[in-house]
């Protein structure tokens, strides 16, 4: 074999391994990319599963207020609560676990208020009765399901965009381009535990 021959082998190899190793970040690279976004995604509708849960709690209030004025105590805990839960938003893009935990504890807090407002219902019979209510009360229901499927859903995404980008050798491509891990959705400590049913 001469060495034009031998030459021109090399530069076949080391264009190609050049090609290769190109084909190999920019495939990486837009995979990460579009897991990234799965994830902005995933949470959006995370939030928009909340936002319809305390779109629906001013109609619950004010249905509950026609017949239990004077639990003016409570009604102003969910509406504050409410205020509380909806202030609390997160940059998508910035998902950690910081973020993830203030919005947890103002979701919290409603939920919470919600459940003093349902204690209250009990004492009214004639509010239990009204239909008003009692579809308020079953889309309330249906929200609660959805925000339980979509936080299941962000969870699943953050997983799989997790993994991916701290599987070596992406880990390194990871680094260099700036992907970070992201939080998932953490049940709430009190979940943890049973409740105490007294009887």
């Amino acid at each position: 074999m001469n060495s034009k021959n031998s030459k021109w082998i090399i530069i076949g190899v080391i264009v190609l391994f050049v090609f290769l190793s190109f084909s190999w970040f920019k495939n990486t690279y837009n995979t990460m990319v579009t897991m990234e976004e799965a994830t902005t995604a995933t949470w959006s509708q995370v939030e928009n599963v909340y936002q319809r849960r305390a779109d629906l709690i001013p109609n619950l209030v004010n249905t509950v207020k026609g017949y239990a004025s004077h639990e003016q105590e409570t009604l102003e805990g969910v509406i504050e609560a409410r205020s509380k839960a909806t202030s609390v938003t997160i940059d998508p893009t910035n998902l950690d676990a910081n973020s993830m935990q203030q919005f947890q504890a103002a979701q919290d807090g409603l939920s919470s208020a919600l459940s003093r407002l349902m204690v209250v219902v009990e004492r009214y019979p004639d509010l239990k009765a009204n239909q008003n209510f009692l579809d308020l009360q079953a889309q309330l229901e249906g929200t609660e399901n959805r925000i339980t499927v979509e936080r299941r859903k962000f969870n699943e995404t953050v997983q799989a965009y997790n993994a991916f980008i701290r599987l070596f050798p992406k880990n390194i491509l990871a680094n260099m381009a700036g992907f970070e891990k992201k939080a998932y959705f953490q049940a709430a400590a009190e979940a943890q535990k049973a409740p105490e049913v007294n009887f």
